[in-house]
């Protein structure tokens, strides 16, 4: 009689030692794929530290700032110059006179804010204008016509050439 070594296939099943181990992290990365594919685009700033969003444009004449401050009365906005710097201070103030009312969801945010925009070195900054319009508050700075841009393109040299 002959000794036949037959050898049992796997199941399908049976994974290795390393695949078993690495499952839960690839199913944890699937998750987290698909919680970063759903995140909407653009959420607004407020839903985040209560710091609003600011949008800068640049034209030839001048640069002009966006602030979403919805629901923030203008009183309540300190707008300043400090050197090279637009300082935006200001509260959005919590408006609660409900009693006995207990709430189920609220997604309003409350509290002071303080942004620092860097102005560019064109910045007039004595000739600065602000409007507030429907919750968004336009500020126009004026750029000095004679100012030229201190941004110039450096050769680089290779060591081959020297």
């Amino acid at each position: 009689m002959v000794n036949q070594v037959t050898a049992t296939p796997k199941p399908a099943t049976d994974r290795g030692i390393a695949e078993r181990f690495m499952e839960p992290f690839a199913r944890m990365r699937s998750n987290m794929d698909h919680l970063i594919e759903d995140f909407p685009a653009r959420w607004s700033a407020f839903q985040f530290a209560g710091v609003p969003a600011v949008e800068m444009t640049e034209a030839d004449d001048s640069y002009l700032i966006s602030v979403e401050v919805p629901g923030i009365p203008t009183e309540d906005i300190d707008l300043q110059i400090d050197r090279d710097m637009l300082v935006l201070k200001g509260e959005k103030k919590e408006q609660r006179e409900e009693k006995d009312v207990d709430y189920v969801i609220s997604e309003r945010s409350y509290g002071s804010f303080e942004r620092r925009i860097a102005l560019p070195a064109d910045a007039q900054v004595d000739a600065v204008e602000a409007r507030s319009d429907n919750g968004v508050l336009r500020i126009s700075i004026p750029r000095s016509p004679g100012a030229t841009s201190k941004r110039r393109k450096i050769e680089i040299k290779s060591a081959s050439t020297e």
